[in-house]
């Protein structure tokens, strides 16, 4: 029996007190409140905490004077206990839920990083079964309350969160003196008999008519503070209560005295919450009483002709956990019983109705508070992520497996499939190992499946000496060679080409066969090689020493460095264009030689760039799988605006003293002081980069490590990262996916039921129409309409998400605004910077229902114990030693690896989400959303439209920073793919579909717009590249997307709208006449089946009906000419669509960078195309190297490589009359320096030897190597 001790979200704690019996609060040693779900070693599936019979599903109602609510729409104050008190009106157990937060938690959950609590049990806390007593009143034994801490798991956050509970007052025969009418009858008839005159005409009342007025007397004396009195005679009081009652209304605190009853005295004075212990009793006691009431028979409770009415507690208390709007699964809402949850969702301490990202947030949150249950949590996801068919939880789940985590599941079939059983856990590894050997070498050809198994063992069991058999079978280079049938003569060529060969044959494993070529490249130091495994395409291959003596005509190998270098030179004015081929040999030399001087010659590239130092871009140094970061710091130093702002910071730079950061908030929320600090520290590092990029009189210049660390990993990832290395205690761990290393981000795989819809999920909050995502375990998901497949239009986000997410789903619902673009008659109408007023960013939407907008028409840990601490018995120990500089550098290195494996949307986010952090506003929204600099550059509003059930149509209005689209479906045009973030579609509304579309409200002046090529393949659960082909347009038109009331406009859209439709219909239909099981058409399939017919008719062995075969010639012919109609009408239909906007031409948009990826959805290479509108020239950046672009087709055009082709990933749209101040892609401002540095940078002047023959010593401890200068020491990158 394993335990698990993660923690809970706020939703399934929630959901967990309603169904907590405080009566047995351990069922089968398990507490519902406290614990999560156990799993059996055994058990495939963890066992759901047992429920008694006769167990409560309480319904809260509110105890109002002991409430104290949060505020609706404001943030959580620490200085605050926020109190809800409520009580059963089933069972009449009364709870009370506070939450505090600590003064020191920076972001209280729900944030952009957390967004919802993860409370962790207490025990040290919590006090089971403590006794209490009321006002002085009598000790009764079945009075009791339970305590039960939590704190939030969240750093944070760390809310406190204390739930009591408590029995009810009334006990059972007491409820009989009021409610059983053997008891009342003859109390009531003793009572009339002893005085029948004064009686006469009364009757004995009934149960409803004693509790009601037994609650008057309460509600009165809550009423009322002085103290009043009540006849001991009084003819009612004797009919309903009498001296039968004495000991319940003394516990209550009424008091006799002589012939009258003292009613109790509560304290009116003071304001809700109410701790008075007099007023708790009696509020408790009246509320107790009413439950009782509308317990009563209807007949009852009409013959009292009041109505008495309870209020429900279900939304304070969800408000005061923050889990009022968290985003659900609209199916999961209707028809979904509580015994219908899979216990895998409690054991994430997650529920049913969460969305897929709110199910990862759970899952990241048990990793990180109960690291030893890991496998149980990924089994858990996994059977998630399979039940509801999700594609971005199995992507999830590859990457946790990428990273070495393995789920119970797989621990259970890897020991059954090594023939060991229950208990092999504690078996020792040499065991093991001699079990798998033994095996392996009986079923020589399960060989593969059996060091799979043993992998998942090892990795379970941290065994390094079981990883290291598992991984045997290449882990040298003798082992690599013999696995690909090479030899170590072969040169690279025939390297790659053995392992083409080899993985083509069935048993073999990709992943296995490139470590086996990795293993190779780092044996001989092949640049080739390493450039194939990054990118698919062998690069330059070494040549051999002897031949690059050759090559440069040196018969003499024994001569100076300088001397080879002056005859490189010679060999290059001879022949400039055989330039790649001469340095091939010159590199080769200095492999050979280990050269400094020629290896830092080859790497300032004097010799292959042709272009003056002041008028060409500087590259920039890889410092490991860091080509996105490259191309991205490429792209923001030519926006010019952003570039002068990060050079002129100091008059942008934020007061980030705690007063000021009050004053705004950035995606709907207070930034703290340390993200200020933090962001601040990276807008300095980018201003040293953009310096450097300016004066370097060098060719490219290298970024600084924690420049890369700041850009690639925002602070929420960062702080986790950390957190788990001190968690594991071994540090980071980097790993691969599928033996491949992750070079660069890519946006993680869409479900193919949401791949194109409208996006407004951010890491700021998460608003709007729900996805329809499946929800039972094994259900098939929900069909989606044939108006679903469109691309994405994604808002502005914070980078506090962890990732992922990059949760991608439907559309969502966006404000309107009563402002139209009807009129704009310039594009400075529609696409004004941000004014003071505008609408709050995306996290802060403002629905309007009922508009009148018109569409056309559409369809825990356990108790510390007191420990006697004895005194020391041996010295302190010496205090630690300060870090070593190599070992810091380490950890920033591995965690930019991390890094480079974000989401592109999370790296991107992070830029601008600290830019924005690190400058003071330009104005506030009314709400205090900052307006600024980064906004009016990068933002704009878009609009949604949805129908509701009503047949009105609500709209939202939110900020959004990047346009998504996709090609996952096909090769598409780009208006194809923007067309499909704003076209009708159908969304889920309270369980139906209702159409929704999109426009463009304000446009930004850089329009961006993110290509989503990552998806997976679930039949071989594992994430792919979609490399269909984008036609980009150097102009695009944006006029058809905008907000507008124009008629001739909307009429457009809709007849588009319905065009399209009819081609979705004909591509169906011509996908069915085009498709069999025996691959063949229908109209060929026909066209056989008849030729078969008239052969068995010429035998004659099998009769064959008259006129079938005619019949069958006659369907193959009309099939064959519906393929041909369908042709036909597919052709005019695509034509109207790409000709219906045509003249829309006043927003145009010209296409500025496009940034390209070679590779896999898991490696590849990144490198960027940025055009220079004022030299009408386009520049490839591919890291250290910035080269003209002599034909723009390799941009726009296909690239026809089979293997793996180049594809844009994200592109760069500037509006057309803002271009030329808005792009400057050359700045350059080289310092005067020597002769040499001044040349044209292909030009080495005659002392060329003399400056290269031997490093000079300045003084000062440096070394000058050929212009480039480096610390003696150790190589630094240049600082500026």
């Amino acid at each position: 029996m394993v335990e698990l001790k993660g923690g809970k979200t706020a939703p399934r704690l929630l959901e967990d007190l309603d169904a907590y019996d405080p009566r047995r609060p351990s069922t089968a040693g398990c507490n519902l409140l406290v614990n999560l779900p156990r799993q059996h070693e055994n058990d495939e599936l963890p066992t759901t905490i047992p429920r008694h019979k006769n167990q409560c599903r309480h319904q809260w109602d509110v105890k109002q004077s002991q409430c104290h609510l949060p505020v609706i729409a404001e943030r959580p104050d620490p200085k605050a206990v926020s109190t809800v008190a409520a009580f059963c009106e089933q069972c009449r157990y009364h709870l009370k839920l506070s939450i505090e937060f600590p003064p020191g938690g920076a972001s209280p959950c729900p944030s952009h990083e957390s967004p919802l609590h993860h409370f962790i049990y207490r025990a040290e806390e919590s006090h089971p079964r403590t006794r209490v007593r009321y006002a002085g009143r009598i000790d009764y034994p079945t009075d009791w309350e339970d305590l039960v801490s939590f704190q939030c798991s969240t750093t944070e956050c760390s809310a406190k969160l204390k739930i009591h509970t408590r029995s009810p007052h009334l006990r059972p025969e007491w409820i009989d003196l009021l409610t059983n009418k053997d008891i009342i009858k003859p109390r009531a008839e003793k009572a009339m008999s002893d005085d029948p005159t004064r009686f006469e005409g009364h009757a004995v009342p009934l149960p409803s008519e004693v509790l009601s007025t037994l609650r008057t007397y309460i509600v009165n004396a809550l009423q009322n503070s002085n103290r009043r009195t009540i006849s001991a005679h009084d003819k009612r009081w004797l009919l309903c209560l009498g001296d039968t009652c004495t000991e319940l209304l003394e516990y209550i605190g009424f008091v006799r005295k002589d012939d009258e009853w003292l009613v109790p005295c509560a304290d009116t004075s003071v304001a809700a919450p109410v701790f008075n212990p007099i007023n708790v009793l009696l509020e408790d006691v009246e509320k107790e009483l009413l439950a009782l009431l509308l317990q009563r028979p209807d007949d009852e409770k009409r013959a009292l002709k009041v109505q008495y009415s309870l209020t429900s507690a279900s939304q304070l208390l969800a408000r005061t956990l923050g889990t009022e709007n968290y985003d659900q699964n609209p199916s999961s809402r209707t028809n979904i019983s509580h015994d219908e949850e899979h216990p895998f969702y409690p054991s994430l301490g997650a529920k049913l109705d969460f969305r897929d990202d709110l199910i990862k947030f759970a899952y990241e949150r048990q990793l990180i508070s109960d690291p030893e249950g890991t496998p149980y949590y990924l089994q858990a996801l996994q059977g998630i992520a399979a039940g509801r068919n999700s594609e971005d939880l199995q992507t999830s789940v590859a990457i946790e497996a990428s990273s070495g985590k393995v789920s119970a599941h797989d621990i259970r079939e890897a020991y059954n499939a090594l023939g060991l059983g229950l208990g092999s856990e504690y078996l020792d590894d040499d065991h093991i190992i001699g079990t798998f050997q033994s095996r392996a070498a009986d079923s020589p050809r399960q060989e593969s499946d059996l060091r799979r198994a043993l992998q998942i063992v090892g990795q379970h069991r941290g065994s390094p000496s079981i990883q290291s058999m598992a991984s045997k079978t290449v882990t040298n280079l003798e082992q690599a060679l013999s696995w690909l049938g090479a030899t170590d003569d072969m040169d690279d060529n025939f390297v790659v080409a053995m392992y083409n060969v080899k993985v083509e044959e069935p048993s073999a494993e990709e992943a296995t066969a490139r470590h086996a070529v990795s293993l190779i490249a780092q044996h001989r130091n092949s640049s080739a090689l390493k450039q194939w495994l990054e990118t698919g395409v062998l690069g330059e291959v070494d040549m051999d020493v002897g031949q690059a003596y050759n090559r440069l005509q040196i018969d003499d190998h024994t001569i100076e460095d300088s001397f080879v270098l002056t005859t490189f030179e010679l060999n290059y004015q001879e022949a400039p264009s055989q330039a790649d081929d001469l340095r091939s040999a010159l590199r080769a030399i200095a492999k050979e030689r280990k050269s400094a001087l020629l290896n830092n010659f080859l790497d300032s590239k004097v010799a292959t760039t042709n272009h003056p130092l002041a008028e060409w871009p500087v590259g920039l140094k890889n410092i490991g799988n860091t080509c996105y970061l490259n191309s991205l710091l490429q792209f923001y130093f030519t926006i010019k605006p952003f570039r002068e702002l990060v050079l002129d910071f100091d008059a942008y730079k934020r007061d980030a003293t705690r007063d000021n950061l009050r004053e705004s908030t950035i995606g709907s929320r207070v930034v703290s002081e340390q993200e200020v600090q933090r962001a601040q520290r990276f807008v300095r590092e980018l201003q040293k980069l953009f310096q450097g990029m300016i004066t370097s009189p060098t060719a490219f210049i290298q970024p600084e490590l924690e420049l890369a660390r700041l850009t690639l990993l925002s602070q929420p990832v960062e702080a986790d990262l950390r957190r788990s290395s001190t968690i594991g205690g071994d540090g980071l761990s980097l790993g691969e996916i599928n033996g491949r290393p992750i070079i660069g981000p890519l946006a993680l795989p869409m479900s193919e039921t949401t791949e194109n819809n409208i996006k407004t999920d951010s890491r700021a909050a998460e608003n709007g129409i729900e996805s329809s995502e499946p929800t039972l375990l094994g259900n098939d998901p929900v069909e989606d309409t044939a108006d679903q497949e469109m691309p994405d239009l994604v808002p502005a986000k914070s980078p506090q998400q962890p990732q992922n997410d990059p949760a991608l789903n439907d559309k969502e619902n966006l404000p309107l605004s009563e402002a139209s673009t009807e009129h704009c008659d310039t594009i400075e109408d529609l696409v004004d910077p941000l004014a003071e007023a505008s609408p709050l960013q995306s996290t802060e939407q403002r629905p309007i229902t009922n508009g009148n907008h018109k569409l056309p028409d559409l369809q825990g840990p356990t108790a510390t114990k007191d420990v006697v601490t004895k005194p020391p018995s041996r010295p302190p120990p010496y205090p630690p030693r300060p870090q070593p500089e190599e070992n810091k550098d380490q950890i920033i290195r591995q965690e930019i690896q991390m890094g480079a494996q974000q989401d592109v949307t999370e790296v991107i986010s992070n830029v601008l989400y600290q830019l924005e952090c690190a400058i003071e506003a330009t104005s506030f929204d009314p709400s205090g959303e900052q307006i600024d600099q980064i906004k009016d550059m990068f933002f704009g509003k878009s609009r949604s439209y949805t129908q509701n059930l009503r047949g009105d149509f609500e709209t939202k209005e939110q900020f959004f920073s990047y346009l998504f689209v996709d090609v996952a479906s096909g090769p598409k045009t780009i208006y194809e793919a923007l067309d499909g973030a704003f076209d009708v579609q159908q969304v889920q509304v309270d369980g139906t579909y209702q159409p929704q579309y999109s426009t463009v409200s304000q446009l930004p002046p850089i329009l961006n717009i993110l290509v989503q090529r990552a998806q997976y393949d679930q039949t071989k659960s594992s994430a792919f590249k979609s490399v269909n082909h984008l036609d980009l347009e150097e102009t695009i038109y944006m006029d058809r997307y905008i907000d507008s009331d124009d008629k001739d406009l909307i009429q457009r859209r809709t007849q588009s709208w319905d065009w399209k439709r009819q081609l979705r219909q004909l591509e169906a239909r011509r996908e069915d006449l085009m498709q069999t099981d025996l691959k063949m058409d229908v109209p060929e399939l026909l066209d056989t089946t008849a030729a078969s017919l008239d052969e068995i008719s010429k035998e004659g062995d099998i009769g064959v009906t008259a006129g079938l075969e005619e019949a069958i010639k006659e369907a193959a012919a009309e099939a064959k000419e519906e393929l041909e109609s369908i042709k036909t009408l597919v052709k005019d239909l695509t034509a109207n669509v790409r000709s219906q906007f045509v003249d829309r031409r006043k927003l145009p948009y010209r296409l500025q960078s496009a940034f390209i990826h070679r590779g896999t959805a898991t490696s590849g290479h990144y490198w960027i195309y940025i055009r220079d509108f004022k030299r009408d020239l386009w520049r490839e950046y591919n890291d250290e190297t910035v080269s003209a672009v002599t034909n723009a087709s390799q941009i726009y055009d296909e690239d026809r490589n089979p293997g793996r082709p180049a594809t844009p990933y994200f592109l760069v749209y500037v509006r057309d009359d803002v271009k030329d101040g808005f792009v400057d892609p050359v700045c350059r401002d080289v310092p005067e320096q020597s002769e040499t540095q001044n040349a044209m940078m292909n030009d080495v002047p005659d002392h060329f030897a003399e400056s290269y023959r031997a490093p000079v010593q300045d003084g000062q401890g440096t070394t000058a190597v050929g212009g480039n200068w480096f610390e003696a020491d150790y190589i630094k990158p240049h600082q500026w």
